[in-house]
């Protein structure tokens, strides 16, 4: 069975988020959700929020696609956290050149821990380029319309949280 480990914080899970989600499901038999806890980051959601979200919006990846995937949250290391999981690949999304040099030093790094784990880059589709989750943030605490970059429910979610 090929497993993919897909990490990131998902503070919040965006369309970016699940446009890879669903592109990496092609790609491998299980694909595990790594939800990061980077306390130095300092995520807007709670770690079981960020996880719950998660869940909600691959529930339904799920129903349509009839793959199989996990959520693990985690604190460990990126490459340990793919051994925990029996990942043999570790997919990542970029959206821009800085992504990518960003993630270029971790894939040597992660290379030089552990070279029989890959890392696969799949380029964000170009209507979800410009998604963060940063930004997204930011739109909904000034009160800006989120709805092109997020689903319903993490939507509100967001609105609950500034209200």
């Amino acid at each position: 069975m090929r497993i993919g480990l897909y990490p990131g914080t998902f503070d919040p899970i965006t369309l970016g988020h699940t446009d890879i989600i669903q592109r990496a499901m092609a790609l491998v038999d299980r694909l595990v959700i790594g939800v990061a806890i980077n306390r130095d980051k300092h995520p807007f959601f709670s770690l079981e929020e960020r996880v719950a979200m998660v869940e909600a919006e691959c529930a339904g990846i799920i129903a349509r696609t009839g793959g199989e995937i996990m959520v693990h949250p985690f604190e460990n290391l990126l490459i340990d956290c793919a051994r925990d999981v029996g990942a043999t690949v570790i997919v990542r999304g970029l959206r821009a050149v800085a992504d990518f040099e960003y993630e270029f030093q971790m894939v040597g790094m992660n290379r030089a821990m552990d070279a029989s784990i890959e890392t696969v880059f799949m380029m964000a589709d170009a209507r979800r380029q410009a998604i963060a989750s940063k930004l997204v943030k930011e739109i909904a605490r000034l009160g800006g319309d989120v709805s092109k970059f997020v689903t319903p429910a993490v939507r509100d979610a967001l609105l609950a949280r500034y209200a």
